[in-house]
């Protein structure tokens, strides 16, 4: 059965997922480019299922049969995933055949906006705002998949992402970002605890506070600085575009203009009063 760590792309999942893997392994150090939790879909999950899963209606057809392959040994785990839980015809991303949890990472849109500007190299603030309000937004697409591990990530705007993971009908928990940041131990025993509770993964708690320390902000920019990330984008020259980018510094009343705030706080003004970020 499948815990999922979802999120809207730039919201700290990555922050977690690193967290998570370092408390699940024995390694002395924090290794960003090799994690014990894997992101779905990857296109090895599809191996056997489809021989044409660069047509993406294909990828939409066979999610959930790709993890019912996934849960053929009976064993707890643990995916990332940024798709939303989305619906398509007959079709959705997961069941609850397939589905035991769900931990959902939440981020204040208006410090959203301002990685996901960095992230895919956008010109202006709103450009970025279309991509977050746009309902029918995939990453990748879904008529012709980019090659490598890329498969389609189908994660409508940040609204409809969010709403959509409170509808599994399952274990839930909501973790916010900026809690993260204010008490990283407090948040991080919680995901720990939900974990266990659902599961019989086990985690040793002496490892937390070490656990924090190695996933700090900045020893995770000193150690893409020093070895690259394997998830960092490029910009159209075809350079590595930071992913570890401004962290704490990432403060929206510092970065947006009053119109793009009140774009954002007019779009999203439902959910971000039930998220008491207004």
């Amino acid at each position: 059965m499948i815990i999922w760590l979802a999120s809207y792309p730039k919201s700290g999942n990555t922050w977690v997922r690193i967290f998570l893997s370092y408390m699940l392994s024995n390694e002395k150090t924090v290794n960003i480019n090799r994690t014990k939790i894997y992101q779905f879909p990857r296109r090895l999950n599809f191996e056997g299922i489809s021989k044409n899963i660069d047509d993406g209606n294909e990828f939409v057809k066979n999610c959930i049969y790709a993890q019912s392959k996934i849960n053929l040994d009976n064993k707890y785990k643990i995916f990332k995933t940024h798709n939303a839980f989305w619906k398509n015809g007959n079709y959705s991303f997961t069941d609850l055949e397939n589905t035991i949890g769900c931990i959902y990472i939440v981020r204040d849109p208006r410090n959203i906006i301002t990685s996901i500007k960095n992230y895919y190299d956008f010109k202006s603030y709103e450009e970025a705002l279309k991509f977050l309000r746009d309902d029918k937004n995939i990453i990748g697409t879904l008529n012709k998949v980019r090659q490598g591990n890329d498969l389609p990530t189908i994660i409508s705007s940040w609204k409809n992402h969010y709403n959509s993971w409170k509808k599994l009908k399952t274990n839930y928990l909501l973790i916010k970002y900026e809690d993260m940041l204010v008490d990283p131990k407090k948040e991080f025993l919680k995901i720990i605890n939900f974990i266990e509770k659902i599961s019989n993964i086990e985690f040793d708690n002496f490892k937390i506070d070490n656990a924090i320390s190695l996933c700090d902000f900045n020893n995770l920019q000193d150690i893409e600085n020093k070895e690259g990330f394997v998830e960092a984008s490029k910009n159209k020259l075809g350079n590595s575009i930071k992913f570890f980018n401004l962290g704490s510094e990432n403060k929206w009343q510092n970065l947006l203009n009053k119109q793009i705030i009140e774009n954002i706080e007019t779009s999203f003004k439902g959910e971000m009063t039930e998220l008491k970020y207004l």
